[in-house]
């Protein structure tokens, strides 16, 4: 079979491997649509080689139909779904407290193991999620990305009226204020790509670029002076981080969703002034990707509006550029059987 693979040195190759054989409660998947993501765009650009075992099929986010499966799983033949992609030790100090996603041995499927962007993947039977019928392979294989916002939404407690600041308007940070919106929130986006900020206002959102725009006098006057109440940090940029302590009220919350790889400068005197809470947000629980799959489903957001492009599997080195280049790109999907 084909798959895609990462060698280093932002190098993507198309090769032929030896289709997968099934362990105990594993099932084999034939993988219809594939989300390139900002993870694998930092694994391609070598920021995470201390990490990954190279070569390495990447790939997490996903869409595809059961090929085979043990003689007695309720999911069968021809059912098609997706993958949480999380294989957790149950052991570790983590585990044991119920915090299995951020598991101290975390086995992240497409990073630290073979992932999805190849023809067939086998993957664990208790990791895979059924997909309704409403929904299409693009829409399926953007569940995964829905489910980290879905999280992020959850840990920040967004509540009916909330003003909400988002920081960065890329496919994580456009769901990141679609599942708050859903929940309630008021929202505004800051980000510097006019694609972005133009794709943020057909969703109908406010949002701004904070190059052309002042950022704090904008969130002044929309609060009354006050702050507001969440800031999702989304971007990982060091200037976000450096400000995104003015913007926010007394004991407002901070959430970090974006992948920050270097220490950053935080203004620390002003979480302890304001009394602010901080939370990190690293990926989902089995409740996120249960109530991704309902809203989709419910067409309560439209996820394919956040698809740039589908390109065959042997183009992924092509999809990684533009993500790179940024420019008028959101989500790039691979075909893997093309």
């Amino acid at each position: 079979m084909r798959a895609s693979v990462y060698l280093g040195n932002e190098t993507v190759e198309l090769r032929e491997l030896d289709p997968p054989r099934l362990g105990e409660n594993e099932v084999l998947i034939r993988v219809n649509r594939a989300g390139i993501c900002g993870t694998d765009l930092h694994i391609f650009q070598g920021h995470m080689d201390n990490r990954v075992l190279v070569p390495l099929v990447m790939g997490h986010e996903m869409c595809g139909e059961i090929v085979e499966s043990p003689w007695d799983a309720e999911l069968r033949e021809g059912d098609r779904v997706v993958v949480e992609p999380t294989v957790w030790c149950g052991k570790c100090a983590a585990c044991r407290r119920g915090y299995n996603h951020i598991c101290q041995e975390l086995n992240f499927l497409g990073i630290d193991s073979p992932g999805a962007f190849q023809e067939f993947w086998k993957v664990p039977l208790d990791r895979v999620h059924l997909v309704p019928e409403e929904l299409g392979d693009e829409e399926g294989a953007l569940i995964e990305p829905l489910a980290v916002a879905v999280h992020d939404v959850r840990r920040a407690g967004v509540e009916v009226g909330d003003q909400a600041l988002v920081m960065g308007g890329g496919p994580i940070g456009l769901l990141v204020a679609l599942a708050a919106r859903l929940d309630g929130a008021e929202v505004l986006i800051s980000e510097v790509n006019p694609f972005r900020v133009e794709k943020a206002q057909m969703f109908g959102f406010r949002a701004l670029n904070p190059r052309e725009e002042d950022l704090g006098a904008c969130i002044e006057d929309w609060t009354d002076g006050a702050g507001v109440d969440l800031v999702f940090e989304v971007s990982g940029n060091s200037t976000a981080v450096e400000v995104m302590t003015d913007l926010v009220r007394v004991r407002g919350t901070i959430c970090i969703v974006g992948v920050h790889p270097d220490p950053r400068k935080v203004d620390l005197h002003r979480m302890f002034w304001r009394e602010l809470e901080f939370k990190g947000c690293r990926c989902y629980e089995p409740v996120d990707f249960d109530r991704a799959i309902r809203i989709a489903a419910a067409g309560r957001i439209d996820l394919k509006e956040l698809v740039s492009e589908i390109l065959p599997l042997g183009e992924a080195r092509w999809g990684f550029e533009q993500m790179k280049g940024g420019g008028q790109v959101l989500k790039v999907l691979l075909d893997c059987q093309m």
